[in-house]
């Protein structure tokens, strides 16, 4: 009698414990379906915004920087020092064996500014690190803003970063629309809609540390009145 009785007890006890798993199962499945849902459609209005978004054409600023990279970023960036749309440029993330020579012979027109008002930043190796350099390149210079070059696809990222690492400096936007994206209709172009996708699951993570820079901002500020 007593053997028969227990495999009757795990039955109960097996019994009593499967509506509970069947419903933490759904709530997994309904979790994890609304998050897929919210990482689309916030795919969806990133790939979109980036189509939106527009240069401040005429806009100057103490500084300009370019993060390296990308198709025709350098050049854009020399043409806005050549404008005197600022007073100085700093070419984020150059490559730790490229010279100023080099550059000069790539760029011949812009020869004489590399001279008295480019500077190259070998020390980033990302995003996070080119903003964390930006700053203190614009700290030494005392610059209050900042003319900001990247691509297009490249920029909302970019921008998180440089303000969390300087919430205080103006950052404007001149975004390079490379030649082989086709960001007017990027749904139909799979090489677009793969490095769009890329970058923005890149751009959660720089939301996170954005977000916790105010945070944590926020609670100093609190602490110190």
């Amino acid at each position: 009698m007593n053997n028969n009785s227990r495999p009757m007890g795990r039955s109960v006890i097996q019994d009593r414990h499967t509506p509970m798993l069947i419903t933490l199962l759904r709530s997994l499945l309904l979790a994890s379906t609304l998050l897929i849902a919210l990482l689309a459609i916030g795919f969806v209005v990133f790939a979109s915004s980036i189509e939106r978004a527009q240069n401040h054409s005429n806009a100057k600023a103490d500084g300009i920087v370019v993060l390296t990279g990308g198709e025709a970023r350098i050049d854009q960036a020399v043409n806005l020092l050549s404008e005197r749309r600022a007073k100085r440029l700093l070419i984020s993330g150059v490559h730790p064996s490229t010279t100023s020579g080099q550059l000069r012979r790539r760029y011949p027109k812009a020869a004489p500014l590399f001279e008295c008002c480019i500077d190259l930043d070998k020390r980033a190796l990302n995003t996070s690190g080119n903003a964390d350099e930006t700053q203190a390149w614009a700290k030494r210079q005392k610059f209050n803003s900042l003319i900001v070059v990247t691509s297009s696809y490249h920029m909302p990222r970019t921008l998180l970063e440089l303000r969390r690492a300087m919430p205080i400096v103006e950052l404007i936007p001149y975004a390079v629309v490379p030649r082989n994206m086709n960001i007017s209709n990027w749904w139909t172009d799979s090489e677009t809609t793969r490095l769009l996708f890329v970058e923005y699951v890149k751009l959660i993570p720089a939301l996170a540390r954005y977000g916790l820079a105010k945070l944590m901002g926020a609670q100093a500020a609190a602490g110190t009145t």
